[in-house]
């Protein structure tokens, strides 16, 4: 590791002098940089193996270095840091050439694992192996910059190039056929269709038929030939939404059609060959329908090439501002109303709700308040009962009522800790320290 040199480009100077001293303990050579600016003319006076980049930075940004870093020394390896995450950051790192996309508050695992396989593809390029890098398209709006939402971003763009299956669960609501649209968007088949069929909601019959089609005199109605939805997703994407709810038998016909890349229409002899990209959804448990013998398990692992899980919406409550900001401008502009934004009682009511119907639930109560609202702010009456009543064990402590309140103030002024700081009353190092007591996941500027 002592032959290996990493730039370490970091605008927040106490943070970079912190992550130099990790990597030095390391036993890497690290040259740090304080801007976009000085990497760059660092990189025209010095060799470095790996770069290690915020990507927020002032007029010189980490994509520009990355950009800069693959045109003039293509074999560095360029790893990308974010406090934002989103899918079109991490599909820009991914489409511009970077190795890695990592997001903050980051884990030094993580870091340590990832520059250890950055060495090794580095290894490889000096036997003459290559990178391929992916090459995606135009971005499907996925909102939320939490943890668990920054590594489905990064999971997107890195399956996006190829033609594996993937397997997307979650609870219903929490957005599943935005990740399998954006999947699509992200692919070299973009251009291409993408169809989408809800197994839970057709007739076992009926789903043969729009699965597979018929030919005519097939049955009693088959007055002309039909394809299927395999046929006519040629060269594109179909998702199986709710594959969990597909008979056995059907499940064995769809296990042929991706073991021999062929499709034959009902009641016909003739199969023809599919050039299809399938993805999965489901909001149940297969392992437990495998158990049960109602999912075969040889389908699932077929199914499960990539798989994509969902949290639920009370498992990242930090995106929920976000959400309803993204829903304001939606619901809004449908509705032919200008409704900016939410009173602080409604985000703190948002927080303490339990969201079962998840994002979804989300979006109808943002729309419901848009509808009744007669003023440029959704208020707590704008809401259900459900959503603005107290819930379970609504005695709080002051401590968890101290905690909600940092959390909503630091989503009311997007994760600026300096703003939220002065909202609170406190100074910054005393905000690291609450936050740090209470859980709450927060970017060092």
């Amino acid at each position: 590791m002592k032959d290996i040199r990493i730039l370490l480009v970091e605008d927040d100077r106490e943070n970079c002098l912190m992550l130099k001293e990790v990597l030095g303990k390391w036993g890497y050579q690290v040259t740090e940089a304080y801007s976009g600016e000085e990497a760059l003319d660092r990189s025209r006076k010095e060799a470095f193996d790996i770069v290690l980049t915020d990507i927020r930075m002032a007029q010189t940004s980490g994509l520009d270095v990355l950009r800069e870093f693959r045109r003039s020394h293509p074999r560095t390896q360029v790893i990308m840091m974010t406090g934002f995450g989103s899918v079109d950051t991490a599909v820009d790192s991914m489409k511009g050439g970077a190795f890695e996309y990592i997001s903050k508050p980051f884990k030094f695992d993580e870091i340590k694992l990832t520059l250890k396989r950055a060495i090794e593809q580095l290894q490889s390029q000096s036997e003459g192996g290559t990178v391929a890098r992916p090459d995606v398209g135009a971005p499907v709006l996925l909102v939320g910059h939490s943890r668990s939402m920054a590594e489905i971003y990064k999971t997107i763009a890195r399956v996006a190039v190829g033609k594996s299956t993937v397997l997307i669960q979650g609870e219903s609501g929490t957005g599943k056929e935005l990740v399998a649209r954006s999947i699509h968007a992200h692919s070299d088949r973009a251009s291409k269709p993408y169809l989408a069929i809800n197994c839970a909601a057709v007739p076992e019959a009926l789903l043969e038929s729009e699965l597979f089609g018929y030919a005519r005199g097939a049955h009693s109605t088959a007055t002309t030939d039909k394809p299927g939805l395999f046929e006519l997703a040629s060269g594109g994407t179909l998702l199986l939404d709710e594959v969990g709810d597909m008979s056995l038998t059907l499940q064995a016909k769809l296990l042929r059609v991706l073991e021999d890349s062929e499709t034959r229409r009902l009641g016909d002899t003739r199969t023809v060959r599919t050039d299809v990209r399938l993805i999965a959804s489901t909001n149940k448990d297969l392992a437990k329908l495998i158990r049960e013998e109602k999912f075969r398990s040889d389908l699932f692992y077929r199914l499960n090439v990539v798989s994509i899980t969902l949290p639920p919406l009370r498992e990242r409550k930090e995106d929920i501002a976000g959400l309803v900001e993204h829903f304001l401008r939606k619901c809004s502009s449908a509705a032919h109303k200008t409704v900016a934004d939410a009173a602080s009682d409604v985000l703190a009511a948002f927080q303490a709700y339990s969201w079962p119907g998840n994002v979804r639930e989300l979006e109808n109560v943002i729309e419901r308040a848009v509808i009744l609202n007669s003023k440029s702010r959704i208020m707590l009456e704008d809401l259900p009962p459900t959503v603005k009543a107290p819930q379970p064990g609504g005695n709080l402590s002051l401590e968890e009522m101290e905690r909600r309140h940092i959390v909503q103030v630091l989503q009311e002024t997007r994760g600026n800790v300096k703003a939220a700081a002065g909202v609170l009353g406190i100074d910054r190092k005393t905000l690291y320290r609450k936050a740090a007591e209470y859980g709450i996941d927060i970017v060092r500027e």
